[in-house]
């Protein structure tokens, strides 16, 4: 005859405490391995989980076995780093939650050289003297772009608060109500534009604004004309906006400068891909005033704000109070300077820059990934079907709204769980693989996977099938 299950309070007084957890072996052990300040979280998380499953009628496992198991797991889960990296199988390449563009191997290197050490950041080596921060772009800015000078902020958001408090405070800025656009986050120009103590002075209507609108609404209190780009959203159908040439000439008549937010902006010419992409240079060329654009989007940098554009209203910029508090640090500064110097040979950028090499790459070439991904798969999971398929990727990231890329993918369905079970199972393993689902699917892009990826992608669905 067995025994009756022990009762709560029998199972609370087996729990040990948490003095006696540590002078024994493996609390003794843990000690010698790991900080104090994680051993003692772990054990006293463990045990409060213990205490809260008795008290609400359960019986947990109290053995010394069993608890020392789990805070060991709880000790490697509080020392796991929280930010890792991830394999992004989705296919959208400036995927936002997953940290954007990549970074090519030339901008990794020349971080780690600056951030291992000291550096001259602030410090000219030829004069012996303090230095500022920014020449260490503004050069390679100028020559890649021709605009005249260049400064770079912490995003493109700052870049355009700031531009709109030295350039516009208390003063109307004249704006297309088809381009008050929301930035993510819910952050959106008027609110940013109300930030920097610019007043919003709206013109046209939401699907079709003139050059006539802005004509009118030129006054005593008008500031500058600031055009925002559909770097995120397309409008279709009855619609009409003001080329960037036109308001500049219509700035010049009034002596109003044009500052254009471009968002995600693009360095190089993408027309020979059938993409309707305005570039830097385009626009500065055209005589607008200042440009803000992105620099971890289309460009394939860092997070940051980039402003190119005349002199006179770039040296205002810079002494704006605001200035210090968006600027960058040294290695987002290494960073930039690297990947500025990518662009100085727009056809090898093509290739050696992460973002763009995925977007541009060949069908052909994202077909034989694609198959590699298939049979590795198949043979790392016999029971499991993996087909490769047609599909569209997309630029992401608030990048070329619209625009379709055309991919190939392996569409996984396992038998023994469901695609949903097979796709969380690949969120949470390890290495994590970010992956989409459509039509009981499981879709694994091979456009934003990478050639090394494939082998690690067929191991972590193996993994994620067997549990």
């Amino acid at each position: 005859m067995s025994g009756s299950p022990p009762s709560s309070q029998s199972l609370l007084a087996s729990l040990p405490s948490v003095d006696e957890i540590l002078k024994g072996g493996d609390g003794e052990q843990w000690l010698s391995l790991f900080p104090r300040t994680i051993v003692l979280q772990a054990i006293r998380e463990v045990l409060s989980g213990r205490r809260s499953e008795i008290i609400a009628g359960g019986t947990p496992d109290t053995t010394r076995e069993g608890l020392s198991v789990d805070m060991r797991g709880a000790i490697d889960r509080l020392l796991t780093y929280s930010l890792r990296p991830v394999i992004n199988a989705t296919g959208i390449v400036i995927h936002t939650n997953l940290g954007r563009s990549p970074l090519s191997t030339r901008v990794l290197q020349n971080v780690a050289a600056v951030g291992s050490g000291y550096s001259n950041v602030e410090y000219d080596l030829s004069a012996g003297k303090r230095g500022k921060r920014h020449i260490h772009v503004s050069r390679l800015l100028q020559q890649i772009t021709g605009a005249e000078d260049a400064l770079i902020v912490n995003n493109n958001a700052a870049a355009v608060l700031i531009c709109l408090s030295t350039m516009a405070r208390e003063k109307e800025v004249i704006v297309s109500r088809g381009e008050l656009v929301e930035i993510g986050g819910s952050f959106r120009i008027p609110d940013v534009m109300t930030a920097s103590g610019a007043l919003l002075h709206e013109v046209g209507t939401t699907n079709k604004t003139h050059l006539h609108d802005y004509v009118r609404a030129v006054n005593e209190s008008t500031a500058l004309f600031l055009k925002v780009h559909q770097s995120n959203y397309r409008m279709i159908g009855f619609t009409a906006d003001v080329d960037m040439r036109d308001l500049v000439s219509l700035g010049q008549r009034h002596g109003l400068p044009v500052v254009f937010d471009l968002g995600s902006g693009c360095l190089v010419d993408l027309k020979p891909y059938g993409i309707q992409e305005p570039s830097v240079q385009e626009v500065v060329k055209a005589g607008v005033d200042v440009v803000t654009f992105s620099g971890d989007k289309l460009l394939g940098g860092p997070q940051g704000g980039i402003i190119v554009g005349k002199k006179q209203y770039l040296e205002q910029i810079r002494k704006n109070p605001l200035a210090r508090a968006v600027r960058i640090d040294k290695l987002t500064l290494a960073a930039f300077e690297a990947i500025f110097m990518e662009y100085l040979d727009l056809e090898a950028a093509k290739q050696n820059i992460p973002a763009l090499a995925m977007l541009l790459q060949s069908a052909r070439k994202i077909r034989t990934r694609a198959g590699r991904l298939a049979s590795a798969v198949k043979r790392r999971c016999p029971g499991v079907t993996a087909d490769i398929i047609e599909d569209v990727s997309l630029a992401g990231g608030g990048s070329l709204p619209g625009v379709e890329f055309p991919t190939f993918a392996v569409a996984v369905k396992p038998s023994s769980l469901s695609v949903n079970e097979l796709e969380e199972r690949l969120r949470t393993g390890s290495p994590a693989v970010i992956a989409r689902i459509r039509e009981n699917a499981l879709l694994l892009d091979a456009r934003s996977l990478g050639d090394r990826d494939v082998e690690a992608v067929a191991r972590a669905v193996a993994a994620a099938v067997a549990g």
